[in-house]
């Protein structure tokens, strides 16, 4: 195992596919890409690319870093089913990084602050549990840094990752700060007749 960690990062909870390598404390590579929708397919041809950019293989890794949201539900679970995938059959550890977290690396006294749909934020002040709010109540909380700048979240991860790794308890999970949009039908379900 080398001396200096080398952890992949990686983060799909946005509109965007974006990932970066740290060997020790230094970011060697990084590639973001902003899309919509197409992150299930680009995910590991992209990891696979910075890897290749960086001189790197698979094995060569000591951990996985993975966006665990708030953010976009279908985003979320690309990323962490990637991690958990790779993990099993690199027999590596996969760190699960929240935004906040991500955000709060790079931050002095700001509250991380994630954008959601119609004007509300995803936020998770000191001491409390994450929540979605409309933005001027955010912004009564004190000074907010947001996650616009895909490749600044992904190096985020890269970072709490790298603090994280060797105490890791468990695989990544999701991070949702908010009910699913999709409920099960109130709907009685047809009577079925016996012959």
């Amino acid at each position: 195992m080398p001396s200096d960690p080398i952890i992949l990062a990686f983060d799909t909870s946005a509109a965007h596919c974006a990932a970066a390598l740290l060997d020790g404390d230094q970011i060697v590579a990084t590639r973001v890409e902003q899309m919509t929708r197409g992150q299930a397919e680009r995910l590991m041809p992209l990891l696979e690319e910075l890897l290749a950019e960086a001189d790197c293989t698979w094995q060569d890794l000591s951990a996985i870093g993975v966006g665990i949201g708030p953010g976009n539900f279908t985003g979320i679970r690309i990323s962490i089913s990637a991690a958990r995938g790779l993990v099993l059959g690199l027999g590596i550890p996969a760190v699960g990084v929240s935004g906040f977290d991500a955000l709060a690396d790079g931050a002095e006294d700001a509250v991380p602050a994630i954008r959601a749909p119609r004007d509300q934020v995803y936020v998770a002040p000191a001491g409390h549990s994450p929540a979605l709010i409309p933005l001027d109540q955010a912004e009564s909380l004190g000074p907010l840094i947001f996650n616009d700048d895909a490749e600044l979240q992904v190096r985020g991860i890269a970072h709490v990752t790298r603090q994280r790794w060797q105490s890791n308890d468990g695989p990544p999970a999701p991070l949702y700060a908010r009910a699913a949009d999709a409920a099960p039908s109130k709907d009685l379900p047809p009577v079925l007749l016996d012959e």
